[in-house]
């Protein structure tokens, strides 16, 4: 099966999990995730339609968005690719990551927060502010990255002192054990505490993105209310 047979597969089951959860496929993006594969396979992707790709490590984004501008340098109308970082992003990794990101999901920190306020004050001045999303460890375990559900409002009232950050939303993972049953827990966890917060937010702060779900529960996730789906082996293997 080709990569264009695999992600119009995975398109058909996100429209299937979006009918059977009363909503609308339009509604949700599938980033696809190419930490596991090379640049030659990440292009056959975009070439397939599918224009979100995401990274754990910022510099694995680095070299991909490289080589992919390389490849199409001399076209005439070159494909737009919106990278998103879907992993952990420390603050020596913020500058040279920010210019080719069009989303970091895994904000964690008021200090990343301010160092993002400040490298996009560096690079832009008053411009667009960068479009983030808080990452929230719903399963409580030990091994992950993310916020205490609790520490989570905290950090979305603190984010109105950075004028050149924009939160969007919440993501998470689900757990890594307990299957279907605990994936969906974690995946209701992060709605319910967004919808919670939701009425408290200042200005700027939407809370309208939920990332959550990977190859193995993302229908899951949309039953939850993803907005964001982040597969990568089922559009490799």
């Amino acid at each position: 099966m080709t990569i264009a047979e695999k992600l119009q597969r995975v398109q058909e089951r996100i429209a299937l999990a979006a009918e059977r959860a009363g909503r609308r496929a339009g509604d949700i993006t599938l980033v696809g995730v190419t930490k596991y594969v090379g640049v030659a396979e990440a292009a056959e992707l975009v070439s397939a339609g599918c224009f979100n790709l995401g990274e754990s490590r910022p510099q694995e984004l680095w070299e991909k968005h490289v080589e992919l501008e390389r490849m199409w340098g001399s076209a005439a109308s070159p494909p737009v690719v919106r990278w998103h970082l879907i992993g952990h992003l420390q603050r020596n990794k913020v500058a040279r990551t920010l210019p080719l990101v069009s989303l970091i999901h895994s904000v964690d920190s008021e200090r990343l927060l301010a160092a993002i306020d400040a490298e996009r004050a560096k690079a832009c001045g008053t411009g667009e502010p960068m479009d983030v999303l808080l990452e929230v460890n719903t399963s409580g375990e030990a091994a992950k990255h993310g916020l205490a559900p609790a520490e989570v409002e905290p950090l979305i009232l603190a984010a109105q002192r950075y004028l050149r950050v924009r939160v969007r939303g919440l993501m998470t993972m689900a757990a890594l054990e307990g299957g279907e049953a605990a994936a969906a827990r974690c995946f209701a966890a992060l709605r319910e505490l967004r919808d919670r917060v939701s009425g408290n937010v200042p200005s700027g702060v939407t809370l309208t993105e939920l990332s959550m779900g990977m190859s193995g529960d993302f229908e899951i996730a949309i039953r939850e209310g993803a907005t964001l789906v982040r597969v990568g082996s089922l559009l490799w293997e």
